[in-house]
């Protein structure tokens, strides 16, 4: 028959995954928090995947990145 194979897993960024997945979550909580209807409450999500993007642009711009 077919015989095993090994096989390699190699990860990286893991922390930065992390760090991506608890900004991305602070966002979200942050903008519900504020939210007062079902369409807000999209609107927070919304703005809780794009926020953390905005915010690593002007802090990389600011370091002169």
């Amino acid at each position: 028959m077919g015989k095993d194979k090994a096989m390699k897993v190699i990860n990286h960024g893991g922390g930065a995954g992390f760090i991506c997945f608890v900004a991305w979550f602070g966002a979200l909580v942050y903008f519900i928090n504020q939210a007062n209807g079902f369409g807000e409450v999209v609107l927070a999500f919304l703005k809780s995947i794009v926020w953390p993007a905005i915010l690593l642009y002007h802090a990389l711009s600011a370091l002169g990145a």
